[in-house]
């Protein structure tokens, strides 16, 4: 095998911030000092180039001289981390409502999956794959998005079934509801 340098185009303040992040997991578990394969930076450091890149996690196991599991283990802790620190959705409206924005974007995008094998009723009581988007044509996860004007995410919601409209997530998830609870500036969708 050859190995070879390469860059990574994020900042080492971030790398940093992660690696904080992480140290603050493994004192919370109880994790005994150096029983771990990578540091918390280096960790950080695989899981921001697993973001960025979509490399293989084989590979990226391979670059960082730890096993496949190994990197698999990481980049799960690591998103487990990151979740944690996001806001709701109830602190990312009062966010909007306190720094005066114009407006907020709602949309939702169907994200590639395997195929799962759950089953939902269709609207007609037809048996169908809960992950298959028929409008897409394949199978995958809807996320719904809060946004800023400027397109920036401050609320993203957790996976639905593909099967679902981006309307029916939103109602589901009560987005419209909070929007229209809050008082908040409108907030345009695509025609869907």
């Amino acid at each position: 095998m050859i190995t070879y340098s390469a860059r990574l185009d994020v900042p080492r303040e971030l790398v940093q911030h992660v690696a904080r992040l992480l140290r603050a997991e493994r004192r919370a578990v109880g994790t005994r000092r150096r029983t771990r394969a990578l540091t918390c930076f280096y960790q950080a450091l695989l899981v921001l180039v697993w973001f960025r890149k979509g490399e293989d996690k084989t590979t990226l196991a391979a670059g960082f001289w730890v096993s496949r599991a190994t990197a698999y283990r990481y980049v799960a802790e690591a998103v487990r981390v990151l979740a944690a620190q996001t806001p709701t959705l109830h602190d990312a409206l009062k966010q909007v409502a306190a720094d005066g924005w114009s407006h907020v974007i709602l949309d939702g995008k169907l994200f590639d999956t395997d195929r799962l094998a759950e089953t939902t009723l269709s609207v007609k009581g037809d048996t169908i794959d809960a992950w298959y988007s028929g409008k897409h044509r394949d199978f995958g996860a809807n996320i719904q998005a809060v946004m800023r004007p400027d397109g920036l995410p401050i609320w993203t919601a957790d996976a639905m079934p593909g099967h679902l409209h981006d309307l029916t997530c939103a109602q589901e998830l009560d987005i419209t509801g909070a929007l229209y609870r809050g008082r908040l500036p409108p907030a345009p969708a695509d025609p869907g």
